[in-house]
């Protein structure tokens, strides 16, 4: 199955109803200042918790909206890749709707989110170095296996789904003046634009990538698309090799920025999540607080919420970066 099939881009009304879907399992997440993260940066920051969700991540406003609206037909069982925190969103979604969930990925993927999702009852299978691979291996098989294919980014139900943090970001703070978000398949990215434009906010949208994983800010600051060779990070949130039609053409409309990160700042985004907020991110969760103090010069005396996506990193990998 091809990546490039036509799809359209949601609106607000789209927005909307997913809020109701959602809004049956998940209430707000926080908006909250930090006091001692402020202090630290000498910037004036907002964290909207995505982290504080039952899957903690994001992603599971997505898998809420898409699930809840499969067709009888689509119900007989789903099939998704993802690192983890799409997965999960699907698998906790199709528990929910008693739909079959299979969730395909990477060798070497992150172990404590392959068994959460083996515990909300998904089949997971590990194919590939690397989420593309495993994305491709869905694409070969999906036609064989007669399941609903979940696309990672190419699915305006997802977006409208993950769209209602932004809502609640913009209801909470109307006159923020920027918003970082982390960057993968830039389906959170697209929300945050979405909002953003339609509520009429004068808000600048920030993307954050991993430098080893950066085929969208090329693509994005090239205006031509390109695929990497590899996505070397253990932000494994932001590890893609290549942009997808629906979230890049949104985003290439709609972004106003686009920074990438080295692995050592990143980790320090861990390490700054932790020590200032007293929460756990996980490297592409963390990337947001670590670009603000990037960006510091640019965004003094400015409103700035930083969007922590996820929670999920695991043990050995918060080991070592709380070693360094």
């Amino acid at each position: 199955m091809r990546q490039n099939i036509l799809v359209q881009p949601p609106i607000l009304n789209d927005v909307l109803a997913a809020r109701t879907r959602v809004r049956r399992v998940l209430p707000p997440t926080p908006l909250l200042a930090h006091p001692l993260l402020n202090a630290e940066t000498g910037l004036n920051l907002f964290v909207k918790h995505e982290n504080h969700n039952p899957t903690c991540s994001f992603k599971i406003r997505g898998g809420l909206n898409l699930v809840a609206s499969l067709s009888a037909a689509e119900r007989k069982g789903v099939i998704s890749a993802s690192t983890g925190n799409h997965g999960q969103s699907i698998a906790f979604a199709s528990r929910l709707e008693g739909v079959p969930c299979t969730i395909v990925v990477p060798l070497g993927n992150n172990p404590e989110k392959n068994a959460s999702m083996r515990a909300m009852g998904a089949d997971v299978i590990e194919v590939g170095k690397d989420f593309d691979e495993a994305r491709e291996f869905v694409e070969r098989t999906v036609v064989e296996r007669g399941l609903r294919y979940v696309h990672a980014a190419n699915e305006p139900l997802l977006i409208a789904g993950v769209a209602t943090y932004a809502l609640e970001l913009f209801e909470s703070l109307p006159d923020a003046d920027v918003v970082i978000v982390p960057i993968g398949g830039g389906s959170g990215a697209c929300g945050c634009c979405l909002l953003r434009t339609t509520l009429g906010s004068r808000a600048k949208i920030i993307g954050v990538q991993a430098e080893r994983a950066d085929t969208f800010a090329r693509s994005w600051k090239s205006h031509s698309r390109v695929v990497g060779t590899s996505a070397d990070t253990f932000a494994e949130g932001m590890a893609t090799r290549v942009t997808f039609d629906l979230t890049f053409g949104m985003l290439e409309r709609e972004l106003d920025e686009v920074i990438t990160l080295s692995e050592a700042e990143l980790e320090e985004g861990v390490r700054l999540a932790l020590r200032a907020t007293h929460n756990l991110a996980e490297g592409a969760g963390a990337a947001a607080l670590i670009a603000a103090v990037k960006l510091r010069d640019q965004l003094a005396g400015k409103k700035v919420v930083c969007v922590m996506s996820g929670g999920n990193i695991d043990a050995a990998t918060l080991k070592r970066i709380l070693g360094r």
